[in-house]
């Protein structure tokens, strides 16, 4: 099956990273390399790009693309998660960029090839790992947690109100019969979810799985990790931009930015600064960058993505 993922917001993405012919740009998220095609084309001999993916289709994707790219600029790929941008870095001797766009979630490739697990509208393996090398799926996670943990990773990653009773559900009907295919766990959210509530609103199993997906690839812990390291990462001058998907992601893109975009923190009644704090970044978009209409007509996908982008001080 082709790797094919509409890139979000490339324009919006491109003109923010504010691309020199000369620099050095990591794609974090490197899918079918959309966005890398994009970035790739506007470098020069001296430039390059790094592009990143843990879902080895995606770096076989993207390799087959950038080299169709009419291009002087370089590019070097890099099967691994993000959240070792640096050691991915210090393997090709550099030690600092002047961009990195970090496209987050699920992949339309990932989405509508069945047998990966990821949506609730094929039945198939309950896979759900971006990294296929992985041990952990989510037929492990669903069979194997506590009804508590369950319910948690529910509600906090899939904010589902009805996260402890989909918990019962699934440990109740696990007792009787293992849980091995997305259209098992499918049917088992609609049986929790009363008929009323599951009359308005999105399937009844979708925050379910965004919730589940989460937890197996570790989705919110890497983020905030991995952007920690890239901040460290940016030379002077240099732009990270970041497309979410849910509010989770957002919630912590938002506050990491602002968090390391304040300066002192003394309290307002002492003299002068004693804490030495300097902002490391300045926030480009006030508020988030939302897909255009147009774009949204020929990408429903796009609905939910939010950029934000920040240049380092």
């Amino acid at each position: 099956m082709t790797f094919e993922h509409k890139p979000v917001m490339l324009d919006e993405c491109i003109d923010y990273l504010n691309i020199r012919a000369d620099g050095i740009y990591v794609d974090a998220t490197v899918g079918g390399a959309g966005h890398s095609s994009g970035i790739l084309e506007r470098l020069g001999p001296k430039g390059l790009l790094v592009g990143i993916d843990q879902d080895q289709d995606a770096i076989r994707a993207a390799g087959q693309r950038l080299e169709k790219v009419q291009t002087q600029g370089r590019y070097v790929l890099c099967n691994t998660n993000f959240e070792n941008i640096r050691e991915v870095l210090g393997m090709q001797k550099i030690k600092a960029v002047d961009g990195v766009l970090m496209d987050l979630g699920v992949s339309s490739h990932q989405l509508d090839e069945g047998e990966r697990g990821f949506s609730y509208q094929h039945d198939a393996p309950l896979d759900m790992r971006m990294n296929k090398r992985q041990e952990r799926d989510a037929a492990w996670v669903v069979n194997n947690l506590s009804r508590e943990d369950l319910a948690r990773i529910i509600r906090e990653y899939g904010e589902e109100k009805w996260a402890s009773r989909i918990a019962e559900f699934i440990v109740k009907h696990r007792e009787i019969q293992k849980i091995t295919t997305t259209g098992q766990l499918a049917d088992i959210i609609k049986a929790a979810i009363p008929a009323a509530a599951r009359r308005t609103g999105p399937h009844p199993a979708k925050r379910t799985f965004q919730a589940i997906r989460i937890e197996v690839n570790r989705e919110l812990e890497v983020l905030e990790k991995a952007l920690d390291e890239v901040i460290g990462l940016l030379k002077p001058g240099g732009r990270l931009a970041v497309i979410t998907f849910h509010s989770l992601e957002d919630r912590i893109v938002k506050q990491t930015f602002r968090d390391r975009a304040q300066g002192c923190v003394c309290p307002g009644d002492f003299p002068r600064c004693v804490c030495g704090r300097e902002p490391e970044i300045r926030i480009i978009t006030r508020k988030p960058v939302t897909a255009s209409k147009s774009e949204l007509d020929e990408n429903p996908r796009a609905r939910s993505a939010k950029l934000r982008v920040a240049e380092k001080i």
